[in-house]
């Protein structure tokens, strides 16, 4: 059977594809940068090697690292999005979408992280503090920087792997990509070749943010 594919009817709607993709872009942004923010922090307080954090601490980050790491995305987003409102807290379903994506990757990256941070000779951190770095010193200028450029191909996969979940924040109504090309194939009867351009922006967008992401860890990591 042949499917005379016509592109001409989702094409025309190209405002909502381009809004969806500046709405992805934006979501895997500010996720990003939040969540490695949160990540580097879960990972200060679980590496070992970096002195004794109080328990209590450790407890937390590590049990918030297991929930988030042994649930589905989705499952995490309708918790903050349908779940939270019982609490009191309303969110609009752009929040909900990037609080989710935050608490996601941070999660992830913090193991990330961590491993690059086990991986750091003890001698340097030794070194570090015959110096008289403080411990804040030492993590950002000694510990953090090599243990970051160790793991940051693994960092920019799971970047990627956030960026690609955004796509369940359309089940929201949150107007990212998916949910612009679910919208197309309302309007147009056109599911099949709304989805396929919608794959197509999602390659490139993927492709696109590996040789920045890399880009970056090339320029601000290697040579630190």
């Amino acid at each position: 059977m042949l499917i005379a594919l016509d592109f001409s009817a989702v094409l025309a709607s190209w405002p909502l594809l381009v809004r969806g993709v500046v709405w992805t872009i934006g979501l895997t942004i500010v996720g990003t940068v939040l969540g490695l923010l949160l990540g580097t922090a879960c990972a200060w307080a679980r590496a070992r090697n970096l002195g004794h954090r109080p328990t209590a601490l450790r407890w937390a980050v590590a049990s918030y690292v297991e929930l988030v790491r042994n649930t589905p995305f989705i499952v995490q987003l309708f918790f903050i999005f349908f779940g939270l409102p019982a609490l009191g807290l309303k969110l609009t379903p752009e929040v909900a979408s990037v609080l989710a994506m935050v608490i996601n990757l941070g999660a992830y990256s913090a193991e990330i992280i961590r491993a690059g941070i086990e991986a750091t000779p003890r001698g340097q951190i030794e070194a570090a503090q015959s110096l008289a770095f403080t411990p804040g010193q030492t993590f950002r200028r000694v510990v953090l920087p090599p243990a970051l450029l160790k793991v940051w191909p693994a960092m920019v996969s799971q970047i990627i792997i956030v960026m690609l979940g955004s796509a369940v924040c359309g089940q929201i109504s949150t107007p990212e990509l998916s949910y612009a090309a679910n919208l197309i194939s309302s309007n147009t009867f056109r599911a099949f070749e709304a989805f396929i351009l919608a794959t197509a922006v999602y390659l490139v967008l993927s492709m696109l943010t590996r040789r920045l992401l890399m880009w970056v860890g090339a320029r601000f990591l290697v040579g630190r």
